[in-house]
């Protein structure tokens, strides 16, 4: 959607909203112009997922330490999973975080337009500002997660190196791939509201089919790797653990994976456009 503003002969400026033109029809400038309010909507999710919590911040601490502590003791010391030569902790810990990361945001921007209905139904403003904000949310509980780990790997004496440079464009790779599934997710729930229902239940999957408790050399090489590589939190994860903790580079799984988040996002985006103007009258 973008505006042209007009003097009246009363010097009071008119503005006329118009149809976003392109493919995508995404303004940019629209949304820098905007950036002010995606701030506010990020703070103001910080601020009510904390306000009246028993643990408040403590929670980011105690669930990946918590999860971390069940899969070690199922996979790492009952089944005896291989850890590629790592505490298996320290395995597992570095899977985790871009995994909760990911997983919080899709979890909130899959919901943000039913819960953000009183806003969308009174003024305008890009759409698009509401899930954004919901992933950008979610970098609070992963910053407090990252600093747990960085002591976890003082513990076991396995400093990142150079390798964790790349730190940045996995995280922004991690926050592209919820995005782009949340805002599928997301137009649809607008529609279909029983799919806030079934995000909980592809979460939890999808965390089993990524290599979070297991090596990715679980999987055969090939083909079938190949195919595991569809799935875009294989690479990040791949990657993610790799800055972080050396070990084997990421290989073809984290190009395909690249691929199919810039697919996503793409068809996302074009979808979240063509259904944004129905938002009010459905939400």
């Amino acid at each position: 959607m973008t505006d042209t503003t007009r003097p009246t002969n009363d010097t009071v400026p008119v503005i006329y909203l118009r149809p976003s033109t392109g493919w995508l029809g995404i303004d940019l400038k629209e949304l820098w112009r905007y950036r002010e309010l995606i701030f506010f909507l990020t703070w103001r999710d910080i601020k009510v997922r904390y306000k009246q919590a028993v643990l408040g911040v403590a929670w980011a601490v105690l669930q990946p330490i918590l999860t971390v502590l069940i899969f070690t003791v199922i996979f790492g010391v009952l089944l005896g999973t291989p850890s590629e030569g790592l505490p298996y902790p320290l395995f597992a810990f570095s899977a985790m975080l871009p995994w909760q990361l990911f997983a919080s945001a899709l979890q909130r921007s899959s919901v943000s337009l039913v819960g953000n209905a009183n806003l969308i139904t009174k003024i305008y403003f890009p759409r698009l500002a509401i899930p954004l904000s919901t992933v950008f949310s979610a970098l609070v509980d992963f910053g407090i997660s990252l600093v747990v780990l960085l002591l976890v790997m003082i513990y076991y004496q396995h400093l990142p190196g150079l390798n964790s440079l790349w730190l940045v464009p996995i995280i922004l790779l991690t926050l592209l791939t919820a995005l782009a599934v949340g805002l599928w997710l997301s137009a649809l729930n607008v529609q279909y509201r029983d799919v806030q229902h079934m995000v909980p239940f592809i979460i939890q999957v999808w965390m089993y089919a990524s290599p979070i408790v297991y090596p990715i050399e679980t999987i055969p090489a090939g083909i079938w790797r190949s195919l595991y590589g569809l799935n875009p939190m294989v690479g990040v994860i791949q990657g993610f653990r790799w800055a972080l903790l050396g070990g084997n580079p990421p290989d073809v799984t984290m190009l395909i994976s690249v691929v199919v988040v810039i697919l996503l996002l793409v068809s996302g985006l074009y979808y979240f456009r063509r259904m944004e103007k129905t938002f009010a009258d459905i939400v």
